[in-house]
Order: structure tokens, then sequence, then C-alpha cells
């Protein structure tokens, strides 16, 4: 019932007109590419592995094999876990447009016996063609040889295109066109540097879908996969999803090169609330506590979601309408009355913090909850000063020591 009690200005609860929009996870690819995280141990890529399955994530990149002996031997696990636990995850590996790049991943999927979609990626931007010497005739050159090769090993191609958000249009038409025309059959377009902006992407993603896979009148697929330089990440993703876009990239805790990539958990809270695909979101909190573990990386605690403080609150005028709500015993109502994301649905729950910002319907609440008597003035307004003169949110561990002082046990 309190759903109903929500305007939305948002519109659609999906995003038109492709509500069957998937996920891909490049934590174990992109993700790697952050200068200040650490290569995980191979058990924890491989629980990530099924976490990512489990949480509804349709697609995963699992390396880019011609990199190096570590990244080689990181695509032959997942692999053949994938193989192994038959998850219902589609594997792609990255490879830059030469055929000894492509040649590795046809070795790791004829090992492990599941196709694995080649992530063949140039960069297309006259800034990236000036700075490789590239022109476009041998950019279309390298691409369908490389391609070709892979289709000829038996792999399914998508078709990247690197800093796609700052390519003219006539590019973008050239090298996509040719690349169904020698048999891609997802096309990807990149915004490497995070330049795009939401408007942006919609007309970028309907250009290509209007202009270029429409007319070819083949069965061709478009990812989206978006940098966050300009804190944009997940806008940009859903704006995709709203053009047309079939699937959008996320990581971990949006860890990737520089500022990083979108992160796969707020894409994962939007597609929920939005009413589109996904698992389990009751295991997103061990996904990301997980990857922070592994890959070296804090959890800030204002971080949505999965941050310490993403459902506390120590606001006294927050804390008591959500609490009144409790009291109904409406948690629907409770959940939603101060925050768009409802806590249950990831296995968490709504918490309380005594602060400067605290009143009396708090300090009751947290007096209730640890044993002691909520109706006792003089312990209610002893515990309440203390938490008006504490310059930051107090532990339990300091409230406990405050009661134990006005002389008061369980």
């Amino acid at each position: 019932m309190p759903r109903t009690l929500i305007h939305d200005w948002n519109g659609e609860r999906t995003p038109a007109p492709n509500a069957r929009a998937e996920l891909n996870d490049e934590t174990l690819r992109d993700g790697l590419q952050s200068p200040s995280v650490t290569d995980p141990p191979p058990e924890a890529k491989l629980r990530l592995l099924h976490l990512m399955a489990d949480l509804g994530v349709a697609g995963v990149t699992i390396g880019f094999p011609a990199a190096g002996p570590r990244m080689l031997a990181q695509t032959r696990l997942l692999a053949h876990e994938l193989a192994r636990a038959r998850l219902p995850l589609a594997a792609n590996a990255a490879a830059r447009t030469v055929e000894a790049d492509v040649a590795t991943i046809a070795t790791v999927a004829q090992e492990a016996g599941i196709p694995i979609e080649a992530a063949i990626f140039i960069g297309a931007s006259a800034l990236r063609r000036e700075s490789q010497g590239w022109d476009l005739a041998e950019m279309l050159g390298l691409s369908e040889r490389a391609g070709r090769f892979a289709i000829r090993e038996g792999l399914p191609v998508m078709f990247v295109l690197e800093d796609a958000s700052r390519t003219d249009p006539e590019t973008l038409r050239a090298l996509y066109a040719h690349a169904i025309g020698w048999g891609a059959r997802r096309l990807c377009l990149a915004d490497t540097t995070g330049h795009a902006r939401p408007r942006g992407v919609e007309r970028l993603v309907r250009f290509v879908r209007d202009e270029v896979i429409t007319p070819s009148r083949e069965p061709v697929a478009l990812d989206w996969h978006g940098h966050r330089d300009r804190g944009l990440a997940v806008a940009n993703c859903l704006a995709a999803l709203a053009a047309g876009a079939d699937r959008v990239h996320g990581t971990a805790l949006g860890c990737g090169e520089r500022a990083g990539n979108a992160e796969m958990e707020l894409l994962l809270a939007n597609f929920h609330l939005m009413g589109l695909p996904h698992g389990d979101l009751t295991l997103l909190p061990e996904y990301c506590r997980l990857a922070s573990r592994a890959l070296g990386l804090r959890i800030p605690a204002n971080h949505p979601v999965v941050g310490a403080d993403a459902f506390r609150t120590a606001s006294g005028i927050h804390g008591a309408a959500i609490l009144r709500a409790e009291q109904r015993g409406d948690r629907e109502l409770a959940e939603l009355t101060y925050s768009s994301l409802p806590a249950g649905a990831f296995g968490l729950e709504q918490r309380y913090a005594l602060s400067s910002m605290s009143g009396h319907a708090m300090v009751r609440h947290w007096l209730e909850q640890h044993g002691y008597d909520p109706t006792d003035e003089a312990l209610v307004e002893s515990l309440l000063a203390a938490a008006k003169q504490a310059d930051r949110a107090m532990s339990d561990a300091e409230a406990e020591r405050v009661v134990r002082g006005v002389g008061v046990g369980h």
C-alpha cells in the first residue's frame, strides 16, 4: 500500500522500449585496471562469479587473456568454473584488433567447452586516431581481419568502439556498419573517458540503433559501457537503456581506471526500483563486502545501499517519523518514509544512531532496543543530553557508558 502513496515523476517504471535489459559485470577485467586495486586471489574471483549469477547479472567479462600470464590464468579459471557449475552467465573476454589476442580467447573457449564472446575493441575518436596514427581505412581493415578470424574460430563477436562518446557520426556509422557486415552481432558504445551526459547518451544510442542497426536488418544487440569521470556513469547507463540499449556494463563498487566505472550495485538497485530483471538482492551486501576485501577498496560510509550509513539515521525528525511507521507495524511504510530504497530488499534493516540531532523518540527507542526502561525520564534526559553534546554519532558502547553512569542496569 505505501507505494501507492508515491507520485513518481520519473515516469514509466521500466525504460521503454526494452523491458528485458541486461547487465554485464566487468569487475574482473576493466575493474582490475584501477591502479589502486589488488588482484584478488582465485577463491575470491570464483565466489564473485557465483554471486554475479545469483544476483541476476546476465554477462561477465572474464578477462583480457592476451594481457599476460596472470590474466590468461584468470580467464581459464573462470571459464572452467562457468562450465563446471553451469552458471547462467554469458562469458566474454577482451581483445585488441589483433588475431593473436583473439586466438587466446579461442584457445580458452575450446579448453573449457563454452562459448566466449570476443569483445574486440579499437579506439574510434579523432583524438585516438591522431594518437595512434591510424586512418579510417586502416581501422576498417584491422577490425575486419580480427573479427573474421574470431568468427572462423567459432567465437561470437562484440565489436567495441572505445571513446565512442567523442566520435563523429560518420566514423561510427562506417565502423559499426562494416562490423555488422563481417559478422559482429553485438556492438558496444564505450564512454571510455566518462565524457557523456545522459542527453548525449540518448542521442548516441538512438543514432546507432536507428541509423546503423535497424537498416542492417540483422539481429544485432547494443551495449553501453560507461565510466564515471564526471560522476554520471549510472545515470548514463539508465539513459542508454531508455534509448534502446540491450545491456549496460558495471563493476563492483565502481572499480576501474581513473574514477572508475558504473557501480554494479547501484545498477542492480535501480533495476529493482524500475521493475527490471534481477536476482537475489539480499546477496548484494556480500558481493560488495567481498569485492572491498579482495580488491582493497574501502566502502565509504555514505555509499548507497551498502555503506554503513545507507539505512542509518541520526536525525530526530526523520527517526521519529520512521519509528511511528514501525510502531504501526508497517515495515514497508517505515522503509520508504525517508528512503527511496527499501532496506529489506537487500537483506538489511533500518538503523538508528544517537547524535546532537536526535530527539526523545530515538533515545527511547535505543533504550528499549538495548533492554532499558524507555519510560525512565531521568535516564532518557541524561542520554539525550550526552547525545546533544557529542560532535558525532555516539557508538553503542558510548551510550552504554552514559547509562551505567546514571546507575541503571539491564
